[in-house]
């Protein structure tokens, strides 16, 4: 039995509707143009804002390019699935805001549907690298990517034999 959050399905129909399918279409450019959003590279700190309307994503300059793919991901789950200014906002809203656009991060920068079409190595820190590598992402990154993954297989299972107990003792 296949299973699938809806961040994993949403960020699946993103990625179909605007035609990318492979790890090495994943770059900030050519996702930013397809999606209609700015970008520009600034020396402070990356962030979201709205010019004349349009949407505009403003990246650290002086990160890494794979700190940079990190925070494109952050603030695209910004534009994408929140509204507003967190200026207006409480602080137990924007620390749900800024949880929401983080696993939005993992999940855009290292899409599932690609993720498990690689051939994962036997070694753990291998398939970090491979993830890091293929993805352009930090190691650390990848590595609570993966464990985020690994640990929605495991409660995946433990439901599944969970259903099939239950029907065998029905």
């Amino acid at each position: 039995m296949a299973y699938s959050t809806r961040l994993e399905d949403y960020i699946f129909s993103l990625y179909q509707s605007i035609h990318i399918y492979e790890p090495e279409q994943l770059s900030i450019e050519l996702i930013a143009s397809r999606l209609g959003v700015d970008v520009e590279y600034i020396g402070g700190v990356s962030k979201t804002i709205h010019m004349s309307g349009t949407p505009l994503i403003l990246i650290n300059r002086h990160l890494t390019p794979e700190a940079q793919w990190q925070d494109f991901g952050h603030e695209l789950g910004h534009l994408l699935r929140h509204c507003g200014n967190q200026m207006c906002l409480p602080l137990s809203f924007i620390e749900l805001q800024e949880w929401q656009a983080n696993n939005f991060a993992l999940h855009f920068c290292i899409p599932t549907f690609m993720m498990e079409r690689l051939e994962f190595p036997w070694r753990k820190q291998e398939l970090i690298y491979l993830l890091a590598r293929t993805f352009t992402v930090e190691f650390s990154f990848a590595a609570h990517r993966l464990e985020r993954w690994l640990q929605q297989k495991k409660n995946l299972y433990f439901w599944q034999a969970m259903a099939e107990a239950q029907e065998h003792y029905l």
